[in-house]
């Protein structure tokens, strides 16, 4: 049996911060994910990010397709708004009622590269499915979202009811025990962050990590279980770099689409 693997509390994801990073983390975190030069300037400079290196780094984001620019207004790009989408649900996912069904996958396409097998593993997983053996993901149908029509062209889906206790096979299927107490290391690490380019860092972990949160039904997770506190400390940091860019709460969305 593969099992998804989460990171432990001390390889929790947290990454030296780059002009890119940076430009990203505040374009990410924003809605519509635009904003002007001047804005941008004034929001990475307390990140250590003087202007002639911003300047450098739009250039380069701008030439590898990260970002859009025009009339001094940068967006980012279509690639980059599919990552915005999965990290707003991340923070915000859409559920339902858990009745007791599991959806079901089985790979049933033969004769694909390693590079199309790896593809489809990132996409299932996206999906908060989790591989119990080769070619069979399932996970609680308690997610208030459809599998894509394209998947159909490589997998059969079905509704199951496994005969082993639900909690159990959870507990089979991700590392609960260990998501959770990484979990709780970003938040006491966010909560001591002191300067904003600590802060960044330690809220651009959190939302790496809660990709990575199965959003089970609450019968099946373990006690004080600590996603809706991670989710709520990574809005409230929305909210603050939203508050920053202030000129955003106007509307303003222009741009190429």
């Amino acid at each position: 049996m593969r099992m998804n693997v989460s990171a432990g509390p001390a390889t929790a994801g947290l990454r030296p911060l780059s002009a890119r990073s940076v430009v990203l983390s505040m374009l990410l975190a924003v809605h519509p994910p635009e904003l002007p030069v001047k804005d941008l300037v004034r929001l990475v400079e307390p990140f250590g990010v003087g202007g002639s290196t911003l300047r450098a780094a739009l250039s380069r984001m701008v030439a590898a397709g990260d970002l859009w620019r025009g009339d001094a207004v940068y967006g980012l790009s279509d690639r980059l708004l599919a990552r915005q989408r999965r990290q707003d649900d991340a923070v915000h996912p859409r559920t339902r009622a858990w009745q007791g069904d599991w959806e079901m996958v089985v790979i049933t396409a033969t004769g694909r590269g390693a590079a199309e097998r790896a593809e489809l593993r990132a996409r299932l997983t996206a999906l908060r499915l989790a591989e119990l053996r080769e070619g069979v993901w399932l996970r609680p149908a308690n997610l208030g979202r459809g599998l894509p029509d394209e998947l159909h062209q490589v997998a059969a889906t079905y509704t199951a009811r496994p005969d082993e206790p639900a909690t159990d096979l959870a507990v089979r299927l991700w590392p609960l025990d260990a998501w959770a107490a990484t979990a709780r290391a970003l938040l006491r690490h966010a909560a001591g962050a002191p300067r904003p380019a600590d802060r960044l860092t330690a809220f651009a972990a959190i939302v790496r990590h809660l990709l990575g949160d199965p959003v089970l039904p609450p019968a099946l997770l373990p006690p004080d279980w600590p996603g809706p506190e991670l989710r709520t400390a990574y809005a409230g940091y929305q909210r603050e770099v939203a508050a920053s860019a202030g000129w955003r709460e106007r509307g303003r969305s222009e741009g190429p689409r």
